[in-house]
């Protein structure tokens, strides 16, 4: 019998994973809830800094403190951010199944500090309501809510570094890349829009699915963070009670889709592959279902990386995606810029 593949990781990255994925399954209980508290105790956290690190300042921003809606901006440091140079602004959304993480988690801060720095542009990392507790729809509402408090003004009363929201792109990755995706159909939907003009979407890993289980699925039964019993678990906690994996939030260009033709004002998409991740067959059909609406998209494959490999700086893949999504922005850019 053939043996399901293993990615070549180096052994601390290995320790990472394994310590990552034990974390989850300590937290998430059979009943489809989530342990907050034991989750409280094993989620490293980092606080924001207005003391630079790595050229990079962090500020907490609220939004709705009713909903616990915040955001934590990175922003530039150096001397062309105190020479009032406009930075792209790139409204991130954090993974963990809709229901786990948050931008202080370390992880996160890291990744965003690091987009900030390479990429050259102001970060807002979204802290939206998790599942179990908020069900679809409720992490699209926030992402949107967050965008229309950066359009009536929001980001410049939470920080001096001049923004160009005029250049404003949407990225997420794995359940934030999902997100990432509904909220610019909400963008796309909604009227009003004053200053926020999406200039591109950024997923990372976009978590899709459906009923079908997929050859990737299938064969990737040994790769490291994610396997058909957690990504089944993370729908059922997220998905409205009695829905399936066909539902338009997961399946997004199935047969129970929203009608489509909010896909033809959503700006282009840069979609990230990984060789050893099992939902790459749902990120591929999710950027062919873009090209057959018309729709610019990029597709960027890495045939030896894990799920979730950015969030590792060792790995090579993660430079070279940082580099990726610089190319990404700067493409998009007014030339006025």
């Amino acid at each position: 019998m053939t043996q399901a593949p293993r990615p070549p990781l180096p052994w601390t990255t290995r320790i990472s994973v394994a310590v990552a994925s034990a974390v989850t399954d300590a937290a998430r209980r059979s009943n489809g809830t989530v342990n907050r508290r034991l989750l409280s105790l094993l989620d490293a956290r980092s606080p924001a800094s207005a003391k630079p690190h790595c050229g990079v300042r962090s500020a907490d921003v609220v939004v709705d403190p009713a909903r616990h809606i915040w955001f934590r901006l990175f922003a530039p440091s150096d001397s062309a951010a105190a020479a009032g140079e406009p930075f792209p602004v790139i409204v991130f959304f954090h993974g963990g199944g809709f229901a786990f993480l948050s931008p202080a988690s370390r992880a996160y801060d890291a990744v965003c500090r690091r987009i900030c720095h390479e990429v050259r542009a102001l970060v807002v990392s979204v802290n939206y309501r998790l599942a179990p507790e908020h069900r679809y729809p409720a992490p699209y509402e926030d992402g949107t809510d967050v965008l229309r408090f950066l359009d009536h003004g929001g980001l410049a009363s939470a920080d001096p570094a001049a923004a160009d929201l005029s250049c404003c792109f949407l990225a997420g990755d794995s359940a934030g890349a999902n997100i990432a995706h509904h909220v610019a159909r909400r963008w796309a939907a909604g009227a009003g829009w004053e200053r926020v003009r999406l200039a591109g979407m950024v997923l990372i890993q976009p978590f899709f699915g459906g009923e079908e289980r997929t050859e990737a699925e299938l064969r990737l039964t040994r790769v490291p963070l994610l396997s058909v019993e957690r990504t089944d678990w993370m729908w059922r906690a997220f998905l409205p009670e009695g829905a399936d994996r066909d539902h338009e939030a997961s399946n997004v260009f199935g047969t129970r889709a929203a009608a489509g033709e909010l896909e033809a004002a959503l700006p282009e998409a840069m979609v990230v592959v990984g060789g050893f991740d099992p939902l790459q067959d749902w990120q591929r059909r999710y950027y062919e279902g873009l090209r057959s609406r018309g729709k610019a998209a990029r597709l960027v494959e890495y045939p030896d990386a894990i799920h979730a490999f950015y969030a590792f700086p060792e790995l090579k893949e993660a430079s070279a995606l940082m580099e990726e999504i610089k190319r990404f922005v700067d493409a998009h850019r007014s030339p006025a810029k």
